[in-house]
């Protein structure tokens, strides 16, 4: 058996109609596993969960739309994905928001806390409710999609970067309270990523220029570029690791490119 199989697993996406999280979601259904794609608009996720179907079989993928704004939709996700396709196995918080760009001088009250809400509350919430049937089934595996703005400042998007510093720091304080139960919490840090909710960073050619020659691999990250590390946090073959983070940036973390 590969180190990388998923059959049998249950693996619930946030975020998964599209970029990263629907990477993700391809990636392991790739390698066996039953997906639900989630993101706040139903008539999207039909549309991922049939596509992964059409490649994989019926029954791989379904589609559950929730709002991470809200703890009421995110437990009726966990219920439906009982209902439809058993316990959880693998959960994967990658949905995000970032409603403000400025100086945090400038930040409203109702914009921070609906960045801190949906990027650590939200994850919070999910985790706790994925958490029974991990323990029911003698382990489990969850990742959080964060970012490399958690490991710096910023004069635009600090807000964000803080939320991003904190989600590195739920999955320390998890992986220490559920790794006796052979439960397993990492992050995945990715750097400027081609997706809709980073256009800003890559749509204008210049600034696309700019962000990639300041990357040592001279290019921004496709959202194929992240898949492969859920699916190995998800694994098997990431069987002994916990509480971690691993960048994914294209070396920009390490030193400039030029």
């Amino acid at each position: 058996m590969s180190l990388f199989d998923l059959t049998g697993k249950v693996a619930v996406v946030t975020g998964s109609s599209r970029g990263i999280g629907r990477a993700i979601a391809e990636e392991m259904a790739a390698h066996g596993a039953r997906v639900v794609i989630s993101s706040r608009k139903q008539d999207a996720c039909e549309e991922v969960a049939a596509a992964i179907n059409a490649q994989h079989g019926e029954g791989r993928a379904v589609a559950i739309a929730a709002s991470i704004s809200e703890k009421a939709a995110l437990q009726n996700l966990a219920v439906k994905t009982r209902e439809l396709l058993g316990p959880i196995d693998v959960l994967v918080c990658n949905a995000a928001s970032n409603p403000y760009y400025g100086s945090m001088d400038g930040i409203s009250d109702e914009q921070f806390r609906k960045i801190l809400d949906n990027n650590v509350l939200s994850n919070h919430w999910l985790i706790q409710l994925a958490l029974p049937d991990m323990r029911a089934s003698g382990g489990g595996a969850i990742i959080v999609v964060s970012s490399i703005g958690g490991l710096r400042g910023s004069a635009m998007i600090g807000a964000y970067n803080i939320s991003k510093a904190a989600d590195f720091q739920l999955v320390r304080n998890y992986a220490v309270e559920v790794g006796k139960d052979n439960i397993r919490i990492n992050a995945i840090a990715p750097g400027v990523v081609k997706t809709d909710f980073a256009r800003a960073l890559w749509e204008d050619q210049k600034v696309h220029d700019r962000t990639a020659a300041a990357t040592p691999m001279k290019r921004l990250g496709e959202p194929r570029d992240i898949a492969g590390a859920a699916v190995y946090l998800a694994s098997e073959a990431g069987a002994w690791m916990t509480g971690q983070k691993l960048v994914i940036d294209g070396g920009v973390t390490i030193g400039a490119g030029i």
